[in-house]
This record gives C-alpha cells, structure tokens and sequence, in this order.
C-alpha cells in the first residue's frame, strides 16, 4: 500500500495492492442484476461483482459500458433518474437494497461519490463537511473529532476559508472525498475521481485513496477510466462493456493481461479487435 500522498508517488501499474484474501467476506454483492430505465431502456444485463470488506475493487470500462449506472443501483440513485433494478439483487451486509430509497441506503453506510465532484460552491468548506454528517445519529463532539481527522489527511482544505467553488479541481475532489469519510460510510462507491484533473493531482488523489484503504480499511468500489492508476490501488478488478461484465481477475491478472494492456493500458495498435464478446460467455455462465 501506498504510504502518504506527500511522499514520492508510486508506479501506478506496481502490483503492491495487497492480495484479494481468500476468505475475504464481501460486505457488497452485485448478483446478476439488471437495469431498466424509463420501463423500456436495457441498460444492465446480468451483472454480478463483489467487493470484500476493507478492500479497494475497481470497475473499468469505456463511456457508456454502464458502470455509472452499476454504482447508482447500489446507491439508489437510479431511482431520480426513472430507472429500476428490474431482475437480481443488490446484498450490502446480507440485506437486499436493490430499490432501497437512496437516504435509507446511506443511512445503512453506502456514501457515494459523483462524478464531477457535486460539492456545495456556495458553502464554505467546513459547512460542506458537516453536510457529510448530517445522516449522523451520535455527538457533536464525535463529528468534531471526524471534522479534524479529514483535515488532518486533507490538509490543504484546512488552508481553505472561502466558499468551496473557489476550490481549484484538485481541491474539491479532496473535499467530496472528505465530506464522504464525515458519513462514516461502511463502503464508498468512488465515480472517476480523475475526472478534469491533472497527472500530478490525479496521482496525489490516487495516493490520498490509497492511504484511507491503508490506514483505516476503507472499503471501496472505484469507477475509473484511467485503468493503471485503478489498477494499482485496487486489489481486485472488473471490466465492463455493453452492460455486461466481460472480464474480471486480481489485480496483476489483469495487469499482465495482452487484452487488457491492449485496450486499456496503452499497449494497443490502430486497429483494434471488438472487446465486447471477449470470454463474456465464461463470465456470464459464472454468475448464473
């Protein structure tokens, strides 16, 4: 694991993720789900994953494979958007939420984290963390304490006074992530946290995710387009493509996979093979 993000950044394709437990018990499982929106859209088919408690599993495909809409089935979100888990289930600590309303959902301890960030711009800092807390049933005192651990691993948002859109894109991705930790959230569903960023924040975000799942066994399911930094926080990953998982393996499988480093870690030429159909039948036979 990586140690603190003001430390020299680590290859992001190293295999240093510790090893995904044998008996690792899934606080998460996806189970052959699908997604309709508007009673007529198919936009899920048949996906399954999981994630084990206190790991990092990342979920990777092109835009449009549906994995913003796996992570709003477990959230509830799906539901502000006129869509439904029509088939499966959706466990999180052996209940099934699958249409569950969204605050029931994050009062059971599933925070996520939008994409594009979704902070308050016209709240202070401090009054977007406390947002984060305000699903919290115990002290004030207890959520002071939360307050200055976030601060603590974010300390450049502790320098920051003023209201949150004046947070440079570095900043309020720092911020969504922390007002996510002050929910004291039993898994966190993180949807491109690189998006609009620079290399060098990008890798300082990837070391800040790394250090939570570190330090304070921070479970997550990370969404990301930019496959060898997920890869190298997660332990465990999963590729998307049309609605349906068509691969998934440890980590280093699938970072020494030719089809993976073709489509998604650079390794690939100008024409490229269709990705969609590949042992999409193994993965799928797997789950039923």
């Amino acid at each position: 694991m990586a140690s603190a993000a003001s430390r020299t950044a680590p290859d992001p394709t190293a295999s240093d993720a510790p090893p995904r437990p044998a008996n690792a018990e899934p606080i998460l499982t996806v189970n052959n789900i699908e997604v309709v929106y508007d009673d007529v859209i198919l936009v899920l088919r048949g996906v399954s994953l999981e994630v084990p408690q206190g790991e990092i599993v990342t979920l990777l495909g092109p835009n449009g494979a549906g994995k913003t809409t796996t992570l709003k089935a477990i959230s509830g979100l799906l539901r502000t958007e006129n869509g439904a888990v029509t088939r499966g289930e959706v466990r999180f600590m052996g209940e099934n939420i699958a249409n569950m309303a969204p605050e029931q959902i994050v009062r059971k301890g599933i925070f996520q984290v939008m994409e594009g960030r979704r902070i308050v711009e016209d709240m202070t800092v401090i009054e977007n963390l406390r947002l984060g807390a305000y699903t919290r049933k115990d002290s004030a005192g207890a959520v002071k304490r939360d307050l200055e651990m976030v601060l603590d691993y974010f300390p450049r948002l502790r320098e920051r006074t003023g209201l949150a859109g004046y947070l440079s894109g570095g900043e309020q991705q720092m911020l969504a992530i922390g007002r996510a930790m002050m929910a004291r959230p039993k898994l966190i569903l993180l949807d491109e946290p690189s998006m609009g960023l620079a290399p060098l924040l990008v890798k300082e975000v990837f070391n800040i995710i790394r250090k939570l799942n570190a330090e304070l066994g921070m479970t997550t399911l990370l969404v990301e387009q930019n496959a060898k930094m997920a890869l190298g926080a997660a332990s465990f990953g999963y590729i998307m493509e049309s609605g349906k998982i068509v691969m998934d393996g440890p980590q280093q499988d699938l970072l020494d996979n030719e089809d993976v480093k073709e489509f998604y870690l650079g390794g690939g030429g100008e024409h490229r093979k269709s990705f969609k159909n590949l042992k999409s039948y193994k993965r799928r036979k797997r789950w039923i």
